[in-house]
């Protein structure tokens, strides 16, 4: 049975359950943050802290200190972004060239249609991974958007849904031409000192004023701290905001008020709130991220209850957010490395179950799952095997492979972050769950990955895996 409302929620049950879950799932460190507002405008939240912020220097986590949020920050973005446009400065149709002269593609004609909705809800087409680092100046955005000029489209415009970090450097640029502020500044301005959020910022020098996590790209037991701190700064409106869960929680609050602050000062239009929430596309498939997309917002069916929230991932850190409105709820999770996905699937589904008599959606399951032993020296010649088709973007390589039912998928890292070498191809077999669906498990992860190959009206071919949708290069593909 969920928690009564005037019931306060149990910080000493949800401690233990995070350190339970946290140890489980190898995850070094981490924080939970739960929030519930209640019917007078009142607020009740829990915070609770697990594990070390490096494992080399065994520092505690505490309350206080910060977290990357990783993509919750495409939210915050989207958050000015949608201020300015209460404000007349822009509208959700704008062209982007229209206050990006600049602003280019390999397609002039593409880029020239792209618009500012088009980049909030990830239907842009331009190849989503760029993260190229134009360095540590406050003239990185302008420099980033110089270099999209190479860049090709993955899809037509509008035509498909596929996450894009790319399109946020862009907004942020936007926010930069409008405020007459680096978009660092424009934040904290516009953001979080209305909110009150003193330990939230953008920059490592800001997060080295308190205790800062430190993203693990292997959990423990032998945990490996990641070899840099963050993204480059280029990528700043796309992922690299730091906060800690309190923060995250006031930001979500001030959502759920329809876009008050606890003191009253209004931060967004109850309109552009609505806007944000508010279906703009659906996804090919609805487990990956969630079913479909508003304007910054990820939107969740869960049981007949709509939810919205977003994820974050970068160097071995993973944040997770979750608001359900109709309770006034919201929930953050915090992480520095592990099978984090596997955590949030754990702990999520027993908060919401508990709290709100909300079950989580199930993670997806195959239809089959791929017999290791039989399997292992199939998926190990995968390299030699069959290709029925090729797909990539700027960032990775996905080859299929296999004949008849036995299906592999091999992945090849083409990245080259600032600092990461790039993994090493991975080959995963491929398990059915429906016409033109699949998943696959990644090592030592509990949760499935989907994997959905598609055709648009065009007649062009895709595979739709990680939220991104990457065009067929090479071979025949799977809806033919």
């Amino acid at each position: 049975m969920p928690e009564d409302a005037h019931t306060p929620i149990d910080v000493e049950h949800w401690r233990g359950r995070l350190a339970a879950l946290a140890e489980r799932h190898g995850v070094p460190g981490a924080q939970l943050g739960i929030l519930r507002l209640g019917a007078d405008g009142g607020e009740e939240v829990a915070e609770s802290a697990y594990g070390v912020l490096h494992t080399g220097t065994g520092h505690a986590v505490e309350i206080g200190s910060v977290f990357q949020i990783g993509s919750i920050t495409k939210v915050w973005t989207a958050t000015v972004v949608m201020g300015l446009v209460d404000e007349g400065l822009l509208s959700l149709d704008t062209p982007v060239v229209e206050v990006l002269p600049e602003f280019g593609l390999a397609d002039p004609e593409h880029a020239e249609r792209i618009t500012v909705r088009h980049l909030l809800n990830h239907t842009s087409g331009i190849d989503g991974d760029l993260f190229t680092d134009t360095g540590r100046g406050d003239d990185a955005l302008e420099r980033y958007v110089e270099r999209l000029r190479d860049s090709e489209p993955t899809h037509p415009l509008g035509a498909t849904f596929s996450y894009c970090n790319s399109g946020f450097p862009l907004l942020g640029r936007i926010i930069e031409k409008l405020t007459g502020r680096v978009w660092d500044e424009a934040m904290r301005e516009r953001l979080y000192t209305p909110l009150g959020l003193a330990r939230a910022g953008t920059l490592p020098e800001e997060a080295l004023l308190y205790g800062a996590a430190v993203g693990h790209v292997r959990g423990l037991p032998d945990a490996v701290p990641a070899p840099v701190w963050g993204l480059p700064r280029s990528m700043g409106p796309a992922g690299l905001v730091h906060a800690n869960a309190g923060d995250v929680l006031a930001f979500a609050a001030m959502h759920l008020r329809g876009g008050r602050t606890v003191g009253g000062e209004r931060v967004l239009s109850p309109e552009s709130v609505e806007a944000m929430t508010g279906h703009s596309v659906d996804l090919p498939e609805p487990d990956t991220l969630g079913d479909s997309w508003g304007l910054g917002w990820i939107r969740y069916g869960w049981g007949g209850h709509r939810l919205v929230g977003h994820d974050g991932n970068t160097i071995g850190q993973s944040a997770f957010l979750r608001l359900l409105p109709e309770a006034g709820l919201a929930v953050t999770l915090l992480t520095n490395g592990g099978q984090a996905r596997d955590l949030y699937q754990e702990l999520y589904a027993e908060v919401f179950d508990e709290v709100a008599g909300v079950r989580i959606r199930p993670a997806p399951v195959p239809v089959s799952d791929p017999e290791p032993e039989s399997g292992s020296g199939f998926v190990a010649e995968a390299e030699d095997l069959p290709l029925l088709g090729t797909y990539r973007n700027a960032v990775q390589r996905l080859e299929v492979r296999g004949t008849g039912e036995r299906l592999v998928l091999r992945v090849v890292d083409l990245s080259g972050l600032p600092g990461i070498e790039p993994e090493p191809p991975k080959a995963h077999p491929l398990a059915p769950r429906g016409e033109s669906a699949y998943l696959f498990r990644p090592e030592e992860q509990r949760t499935w990955v989907p994997v959905t190959f598609y055709a648009l009206e065009s007649g062009h071919e895709y595979v739709h895996v990680g939220g991104r949708a990457l065009p067929l290069v090479e071979g025949e593909g799977l809806t033919r």
